[in-house]
């Protein structure tokens, strides 16, 4: 079983090792982007650690916690994508004594939340107060909600690719996410690379529901395309960093339109997350 420690330590490092990879149209190691900078995500992340980490919380309880904490370090959303994906997580691997085990004790956190979790966690996102949310007739995030918040999460799940891992037990994150990073490192990419070879990956299968809900499906389509050509041009020359000149000039375009992938940036975060686990298990 990892410690309390290692958790919050695993946890940090992801977020730190996120921020400081280069992906296009997010704050990055190319430059701060969309209001934020680096120091803030960084903040943000030290601020998470103990609520995520703290052994006995309830979901809701431990992204409301997470939220809240977010809150005194930085005046902008930072982070909530992160701590919805972090948390069951987070839950998971405290009965892992074998990284084997995670995906089973993932999907055992996902299908035992409760309403009191949901509760907890719309709260969570009205104080962190996301862009693009809109409204909706079931189950608003500005009502109380009835359900529990793996049945609110199935309602958002076509529109939000987080809402998604609560029901796919994160697919996305483990099976294109991981798989991905962890075959660019045992390549010998350096983490920072192979990071950004799983954002790539990612926004290149699944369309950035961020982006979706700004702008529309067609500008996430185009933005999925750019990602699988950069994609392709790393696969020939075998290194995603012979190709970082067109990641400083897309990056440099996404931000000038204020195209942001934000979703993928959280996808991306996780993963980092759940090779920290694996590291720290081994």
């Amino acid at each position: 079983m990892l410690s309390t420690e290692t958790i919050q330590e695993c946890i940090v490092w992801a977020c730190e090792q996120e921020v400081t990879a280069p992906k296009p149209g997010n704050v990055n190691c190319y430059g701060d982007g969309h209001n934020m900078k680096i120091q803030d995500f960084i903040s943000s992340a030290h601020a998470i650690a103990p609520a995520l980490s703290k052994p006995g919380l309830a979901i809701g309880d431990m992204i409301l916690q997470a939220i809240k904490a977010t809150r005194t370090v930085v005046n902008c959303n930072t982070n909530l994508g992160i701590v919805l994906l972090f948390a069951p997580l987070c839950k998971a691997i405290q009965n892992c004594s074998q990284f084997e085990q995670l995906p089973s004790a993932l999907n055992s956190v996902l299908q035992n939340l409760t309403v009191e979790d949901a509760a907890a966690c719309y709260q969570a996102i009205r104080l962190a107060e996301p862009g693009g949310m809109g409204t909706s007739e079931q189950q608003d995030i500005n009502d109380v909600p009835t359900v529990t918040l793996r049945q609110a999460m199935a309602l958002a799940e076509q529109e939000d690719t987080i809402a998604a891992q609560y029901l796919n037990n994160y697919h996305e994150i483990l099976h294109i996410g991981l798989s991905n990073l962890t075959s660019a490192i045992n390549c010998g990419e350096s983490v920072e690379w192979a990071s950004a070879l799983a954002y790539l990956k990612i926004l290149s299968s699944v369309p950035d529901t961020l982006i979706c809900r700004k702008y529309g499906l067609e500008c996430a389509r185009e933005v999925m395309e750019n990602a699988k050509q950069i994609t392709c041009k790393a696969s020939e020359t075998n290194t995603l960093q012979a190709v970082e000149p067109f990641l400083i000039a897309w990056d440099n375009e996404l931000k000038k339109k204020e195209i942001n992938p934000g979703t993928t940036a959280d996808m991306t975060a996780a993963t980092l997350l759940v090779y920290a686990f694996e590291q720290a298990l081994s």
